[in-house]
C-alpha cells in the first residue's frame, strides 16, 4: 500500500475542510461514518471542547462518527451542528430508538485576532466541510482549522508567526496504519524533533532600548520566559493558544486503549512544541480506531506520538504568510522542509 503521508491513509477515515480566506478562519472534519472507537486526552489550561466527556471510560457511547477541529474560539463549536446535520441526513448516528444521534466531539482554537473577529466557523461551514470530505490527501498549512493559526505569542501577536494545519502517517506493517492531523496555534515555538532547532516561533521584540530575544530570527520562548520581560509578559499572556488534533488507526482498540493512545500522542506534541501544555494553551488530542488489526496498544501509542510530531512540523513547513504574520519559509533563511 502506497501511503500519502496523511491521516486519510487509515481505512475508514475521510477528511473535509472549509475556510474563509478573508476572515482567516476555518474548520476541519474527520469523518468515520461507520463509527470509530474514540478517546481523548486534554492538557493545558484553556480548552474549548464539545462532547468530550462521553469519550472517557465508563461512559455509555463507544463509537463516534466524526471529530471536528475548528477556529473561531468557543463560537466555532457551532460548526459541529452542521456536521451532525450532514450525518443525520445519511442515517448515521447512535441509535436512540426515536432518532439516530451523530456523535461529534469537537475542539476549537482561538484565531479571532488574526482575521475578522466577527466571522467564525458556523453550522453552514461545518456542513460544507463534510461535503468536501474525501480519502485524498488533505490540504496543509493555511487550510481548514489551521487557516488562522499562529504561534510564538509570548511577546505579543506582533512577534508571532503564521502556523497552520499538518498531517502525517506511518505503516506499521501488516496493513496497520497510524495517522494524525493537527492544527497548531501554540503559545510556544515549534522545533525540529531531531536537532532541536527552532523552525518557527516568537520573534525578537524591541522594547525601549532593549532588544528581547537576541539578534537571530527567533526570540526562543523558553529563554524569554526566564527573563524579566518574559515573566512580566506571562502575567498578561493571551489565552488564545492551543494545539488540537486527531490520531487514527485501523488497529483494534478498546475505549480505554483509545484514551491511552490519545495520551501518548501528546508525547509527540511535547517533543516539537516548546513549551507545551501551558495554562495559556488548550491542547486537546483525539484518538480513533476504525479497524480490527491486532497490534499491541503500546506500539500504536508510540507511533501516534511520532506521527503527531511529524504532522505538527508539516503544519509549520506548509504555512504561508497571512494576516500580517510571516511564515517560517519567509523569515528563516536556514529554513528547509523537514
Amino acid at each position: 500500500m502506497r501511503l500519502m503521508n496523511a491521516i486519510t491513509d487509515v481505512p475508514g477515515i475521510k477528511v473535509g475542510q472549509a475556510e474563509d480566506l478573508e476572515a482567516l478562519t476555518g474548520c476541519t472534519v474527520v469523518l468515520c461514518g461507520k463509527g470509530a472507537v474514540g478517546g481523548m486526552d486534554q492538557r493545558g489550561g484553556a480548552p474549548g471542547t464539545r462532547e468530550t466527556d462521553l469519550l472517557r471510560p465508563m461512559h455509555l457511547v463507544q463509537k463516534v462518527h466524526a471529530v471536528l477541529l475548528a477556529g473561531g474560539s468557543a463560537f466555532g463549536l457551532d460548526a459541529a451542528t452542521g456536521v451532525m446535520r450532514y450525518l443525520e441526513e445519511r442515517g448515521i448516528g447512535f441509535d436512540a430508538q426515536v432518532a439516530r444521534v451523530p456523535i461529534v466531539p469537537a475542539a476549537i482554537l482561538f484565531d479571532l485576532g488574526l482575521g475578522d473577529a466577527k466571522v467564525r466557523p458556523d453550522a453552514a461551514m461545518g456542513y460544507r466541510a463534510c461535503q468536501n470530505a474525501s480519502t485524498g490527501r488533505p490540504a496543509e498549512g493555511n487550510a481548514g482549522a489551521g487557516m488562522g493559526a499562529s504561534i510564538g505569542k509570548i511577546l505579543g501577536t506582533g512577534g508571532a508567526m503564521k502556523a497552520g494545519l499538518g498531517t502525517a502517517s506511518v505503516d506499521l506493517g501488516g496493513g496497520c496504519i497510524v495517522g494524525a492531523i493537527v492544527a497548531v496555534n501554540a503559545l510556544g515555538d515549534v522545533v525540529d524533533p531531531g536537532s532541536g532547532r527552532i523552525l518557527a516561533g516568537a520573534r525578537p521584540a524591541k522594547l525601549g532600548p532593549a532588544r528581547v530575544g537576541g539578534d537571530g530570527p527567533f526570540a526562543d520562548t523558553l529563554a524569554v520566559m526566564r527573563g524579566f520581560v518574559g515573566k512580566t509578559a506571562l502575567r498578561f499572556a493571551s489565552h488564545s493558544n492551543t494545539v488540537i488534533g486527531v490520531v487514527a488507526t485501523n488497529a483494534a482498540l478498546t475505549k480505554d486503549e483509545a484514551n491511552k493512545v490519545a495520551q501518548m500522542a501528546h508525547d509527540g506534541l511535547a517533543r516539537v512544541v516548546r513549551p507545551a501544555h501551558t495554562l495559556f494553551d488548550g491542547d486537546t488530542l483525539f484518538a480513533l480506531s476504525t479497524g480490527e488489526k491486532k497490534v499491541d496498544v503500546n506500539i500504536i501509542g508510540a507511533y501516534a506520538a511520532e506521527v503527531m510530531a511529524q504532522a505538527i512540523v508539516h503544519a509549520i513547513v506548509e504555512a504561508t504568510t497571512a494576516g500580517g504574520l510571516p511564515a517560517a519559509r519567509d523569515i528563516n533563511r536556514d529554513f528547509r522542509s523537514v
